[in-house]
C-alpha cells in the first residue's frame, strides 16, 4: 500500500504529459500557435484524489491565480497544489505546490517552480525559460545548470493548460507538444479517443476523452496510460483523470469549480 500512496496524493501532477525519452525532441516545432479561449484569471478547479474510487487520499487544486506584466508583456500565473488527507497523511504526508508563469499571448513558459514534500522526502526546483535564446536555466540544490530547448517550450504544468487551448483535437490524429522538465526535453503525444457523456458530483458533462503516456519524472513514472476527460466546449475543463497502477487505479474527480464569476 505504501508504494501506492505517492500516486494517490500526487495524481494532479499528471499535467506532466510526456511520451518520449529525454532529449528526443526533434527540430520540428510541435507547439503550434494557439489562442486562449479556455480559461481566465479566477478559475479554480478542485479535485478529490482517490484510489479506485474507494479510498479518499487527498485533494488537488488548479488555479489561474493572476495576470501580471513581465518585461511589458501580459503573463498568467498557474498554481497547482496537492495535499494528502485523513489516515493517508498519517502514513505518507504529501504537500506539493507547483507554479508556472506563461506568456498570456502564446501560453509559452517563462518560469516554473516546484516545491514537493512526500513523506520525509523534500524536493525544490526552479526553472527559468529564455524563449528568445532557446535555453532553460535550472536551479536545484544550490546548483545552476543551463540547457538548450526548442522554441515555444512548455513546462510540465503549463502543458495541460496549453492542451486546453488547442481547437484541433481530432480522433486518431495525435498532437505533439514539446515539454522541458529538469532541463530535459520531451515530446508529448496526446490522443483524442472520442466523445463521452460522464457523470460527476457536479452533474453530467459532455466530454472529449484524451489519452497520453507518462514516461518522465513525476508520480506516474513507469505506469500505464493516463486518461483525461475534458468538457466538450471552449473551456475544455478536466472533469475526470484516471491512471491504472499495479493494484487498481488512481482517480482525480472534479468536485468544485469556479470560472471567473461563475461557481458550481
Amino acid at each position: 500500500m505504501k508504494k501506492v500512496l505517492p500516486y494517490l496524493c500526487g495524481l494532479f501532477l499528471l499535467a506532466q504529459l510526456a511520451t518520449a525519452d529525454p532529449d528526443t525532441v526533434q527540430k520540428t516545432i510541435h507547439n503550434a500557435a494557439t489562442v486562449n479561449h479556455a480559461f481566465s484569471v479566477g478559475e479554480r478547479l478542485t479535485y478529490l484524489i482517490s484510489w479506485s474510487n474507494i479510498v479518499d487520499a487527498g485533494t488537488a487544486v488548479m488555479e489561474v491565480r493572476e495576470e501580471k506584466q513581465i518585461d511589458g508583456e501580459k503573463a498568467y500565473l498557474f498554481v497547482s497544489t496537492a495535499r494528502s488527507s485523513g489516515f493517508i497523511s498519517k502514513f505518507y504526508k504529501v504537500n506539493d505546490i507547483v507554479e508556472s508563469t506563461v506568456d498570456a499571448a502564446t501560453i509559452r513558459s517563462l518560469s516554473y517552480k516546484s516545491d514537493q514534500s512526500h513523506g520525509k522526502r523534500k524536493k525544490n526546483r526552479v526553472m527559468t525559460f529564455n524563449q528568445a535564446e532557446g535555453t532553460v536555466t535550472v536551479f536545484e540544490e544550490g546548483k545552476q545548470r543551463i540547457y538548450n530547448a526548442p522554441p515555444g517550450i512548455l513546462d510540465p504544468l503549463s502543458s495541460l493548460y496549453y492542451v486546453r487551448t488547442r481547437e484541433d483535437l481530432i480522433v486518431d490524429t495525435p498532437i505533439k507538444i514539446d515539454v522541458n522538465d529538469d532541463g530535459k526535453n520531451y515530446t508529448v503525444e496526446v490522443q483524442m479517443l472520442g466523445r463521452e457523456k460522464i457523470k460527476t458530483p457536479l452533474g453530467k458533462f459532455d466530454t472529449i476523452k484524451l489519452k497520453t503516456y507518462p514516461k518522465f519524472e513525476g508520480v506516474f513514472q513507469h505506469t500505464n496510460e493516463i486518461y483525461i476527460w475534458l468538457t466538450d466546449d471552449k473551456r475544455k475543463i478536466p472533469v475526470l483523470m484516471k491512471s491504472e497502477v499495479s493494484i487498481g487505479s488512481i482517480v482525480a474527480t472534479l468536485v468544485a469549480m469556479q470560472t471567473g464569476d461563475e461557481k458550481k
